[in-house]
């Protein structure tokens, strides 16, 4: 079976290629060539829209006696998709982007109609510093100034950033946290308060507590005394002035301040009454 697609073609012994007539074609002629179109655009003659990427089979060639820097330009001709019009634009190397030339207005513009606005303005601006020194200086001015605003509002953060360092957010965090419940709050305010009476009780040197230990010692004795109610106690009510003289020297004794090194406590009868609330009233009083 022969091949459809012949690659390699017979040439006779006395083929001569110089016999063959060159083809003699326009200096510059029209390619066909398959694009799609660059941008949106609108036909001018029945308002349809060609929205871009549509593809088309355009018609190519050279501008002639137009080229930017060396490079060509090249012209596309196009046909409107409803109304068959003829729509022609060329290649802008200077924007790197498309010109549309007849048959058609571009759409959706306005971003670069905003750049070449903006670069409009910036030439305008330098020609005018160039033209005018005084502009210049006051431009030059404006710009130190807002160098100055800049510096005092970046030195504002940092004061602020070196405040919000100084505080402790895990103990503020501690201090508000829900999630300790009533039982263990309860437990650490009991070993709180355990921990403040020792450090007020018992924080002196060791003869003061020694001291205090003898102190509390005979206060629960003399208390033991005052609270036994038995017919003993009576009588010593009903005996001499002397025994009664007696008893009050103790007690005034007892009430007497003690101190040693530079703290002075005052123990009083009174004082150990609640420690011997549980004691019987069984022990009796000696003389």
């Amino acid at each position: 079976m022969s091949e459809r697609k012949v690659l390699n073609k017979y040439y006779p012994p006395d083929f001569d290629p110089s016999k063959i007539p060159r083809m003699k074609l326009a200096k510059n002629r029209q390619y066909t060539v398959r694009l799609m179109a660059p941008f949106n655009m609108r036909c001018v003659t029945c308002g349809e829209y060609i929205y871009k990427g549509k593809k088309f089979n355009a018609r190519k060639e050279d501008v002639e006696n137009e080229t930017y820097l060396g490079i060509r330009i090249y012209r596309f001709y196009i046909k409107c998709t409803r109304c068959l019009q003829e729509i022609s634009f060329k290649t802008d190397p200077r924007n790197t982007d498309y010109e549309i030339e007849a048959g058609a207005t571009r759409n959706f513009m306005a971003l670069k109609l905003a750049e070449e606005q903006a670069k409009k303005e910036e030439d305008e601006l330098r020609e005018e510093e160039a033209n005018n020194p005084m502009k210049l200086l006051e431009n030059r001015t404006q710009q130190s100034r807002n160098e100055i605003e800049l510096l005092e509002s970046l030195e504002e953060l940092k004061d602020l950033n070196r405040r919000q360092q100084s505080v402790d957010y895990e103990q503020m965090l501690q201090q508000f946290d829900t999630t300790e419940t009533a039982r263990e709050r309860e437990e650490r305010l009991a070993r709180l308060d355990e921990e403040y009476i020792k450090t007020v009780s018992f924080g002196g040197s060791s003869n003061t507590k020694v001291v205090a230990e003898e102190e509390v010692v005979e206060t629960i004795d003399l208390a033991k005394k005052s609270l036994v109610k038995t017919s003993e106690t009576a009588k010593i009510e009903t005996k001499t002035p002397e025994n009664r003289l007696k008893m009050l020297n103790l007690i005034r004794r007892k009430e007497t301040t003690v101190s040693k090194g530079s703290e002075v406590k005052k123990f009083t009868p009174a004082s150990g009454l609640s420690l011997l609330s549980t004691y019987s009233d069984s022990d009796s009083y000696s003389d």
